[in-house]
């Protein structure tokens, strides 16, 4: 999902066509972890882990095609395809935009600004994420060389308060899956010394 930086207005929602069989997660925690580092400064954590996920998704067009789909027919699965690319696209009106400003002798142009990315994977995963790997893989073809069938890799690090703010959407959106994730680990049964084989610590 596209949203509004500022607003959180819903610009535009992407649906994958299935659901991926495996995500992979990773976390690097944020510790100071210098050799010369305080004793004292050992167990402290500088900010929330750098999360990074992957996932494999296929499109196929093989369901639209047996339904007689115009559109399919007409240009394959270029559409889903499209609009998965064009997340990581600046518009054309920011690139014309950026050319004028350019040609009219601007000495510093801002980056252009993108939408907010949401990675919604059920209710209990809502993150802001930036997307940093993209490859597709196109697999079949129509006589018209439009692409039926296609294997999308997509590799994401989420946005935390750290690269967002407290004030932003974003930020908001990560602390509420950071209390999410806080009150599923609260969900968990502990464990007990007697489990680990152990009456108590040395």
């Amino acid at each position: 999902m596209l949203v509004n930086a500022d607003s959180g207005a819903i610009e535009r929602i992407i649906a994958l066509q299935y659901n991926p069989d495996t995500l992979t997660r990773s976390l690097q925690p944020k510790a100071i972890s210098s050799e010369s580092a305080d004793r004292s400064e050992a167990l402290r954590l500088k900010g929330p882990p750098v999360e990074t996920i992957k996932l494999d998704a296929e499109i196929d067009a093989a369901d639209q095609m047996e339904l007689g789909d115009t559109q399919t027919t007409d240009v394959g699965i270029h559409p889903q395809l499209a609009a998965l690319e064009t997340i990581v696209y600046p518009t054309k009106a920011q690139l014309d935009n950026g050319n004028r400003l350019a040609s009219s002798g601007t000495l510093e142009i801002a980056p252009m600004l993108a939408p907010l990315t949401l990675f919604i994977w059920s209710r209990n995963r809502i993150v802001p994420v930036r997307i940093t790997d993209f490859s597709i893989t196109e697999e079949a073809f129509d006589p018209s060389l439009n692409p039926l069938r296609a294997k999308v890799s997509i590799g994401m690090r989420v946005l935390s308060v750290d690269d967002l703010g407290f004030n932003a959407k974003g930020g908001n959106l990560f602390m509420a899956y950071l209390q999410n994730k806080e009150q599923l680990a609260s969900k968990n049964r502990a464990g007990t010394l007697s489990a680990l084989g152990l009456t108590g610590l040395p």
